[in-house]
């Protein structure tokens, strides 16, 4: 519970200003070359994304060996491994839903704002991120739930270290394997119950914003 919540933190503004970032490229071929990179993690394994995290981030990979020798941070196999998997995998679900939320804006209201003498970022800020909330909101809230119930990236690059790295699924996978089958209702309980409530609380918020735009 606690990676998934310092990982949306990270995923959410990261997929919220890549989706402006890629709005803004001029060329076709780069937004399809950058958005096929974004979405990877989305249609890859979680494994093979866990491998590739292992690689880059383990202690002999470039980005790994180089915390490690000039910073003395390790990143593989601590807790901040389980949050770098949960950022990867769900970034792609904040990022597509926020694109998707901002490419809906209507571009009379950008021009008009233009025309007012207003930066892009202050467009951003004020003109593009109120209008497209329910959507950034919606990608939040499925990025979360995707983090929260990360597995396989997380036992590649993080491992399944009681106390550490063990995530809610990764409890749930060990429990199981050891035969504590009522250990791992209690975790699959929580699990559940915590995806309800997102589910419910975002259901319950997009019609809100429904019905606030109705009136």
């Amino acid at each position: 519970m606690k990676t998934a919540i310092v990982a949306i933190v990270f995923t959410f503004i990261l997929g919220l200003f890549a989706a402006r970032w890629i709005l803004y490229r001029k060329s076709e071929a780069a937004k399809i070359f950058w958005d096929g990179i974004f979405t990877m993690p989305l249609v890859l394994p979680p494994t093979v994304a866990g491998f590739f995290l292992l690689v880059f981030f383990g202690s002999y990979g470039p980005v790994g060996k180089l915390f490690e020798d000039y910073l003395g941070i390790r990143i593989a196999f601590s807790w901040g491994a389980t949050i770098l998997a949960a950022v990867v995998m769900s970034f792609p679900l904040m990022y597509r839903s926020a694109r998707g939320a901002l490419e809906q804006i209507d571009d009379d209201l950008i021009f008009a704002a233009r025309t007012l003498g207003m930066s892009e970022w202050c467009i951003f800020f004020k003109v593009m991120i109120p209008n497209a909330l329910p959507g950034i909101i919606s990608g939040g809230v499925l990025a979360f739930a995707r983090g929260l119930g990360e597995f396989g990236a997380t036992a590649m690059i993080a491992g399944n270290i009681p106390g550490r790295t063990r995530t809610l699924p990764l409890a749930v996978y060990s429990e199981v394997a050891a035969g504590n089958m009522d250990a791992a209702y209690q975790y699959v309980l929580v699990i559940v119950v915590i995806c309800f409530a997102i589910v419910a609380a975002m259901n319950i918020y997009l019609i809100m914003e429904k019905k606030k735009q109705e009136a």
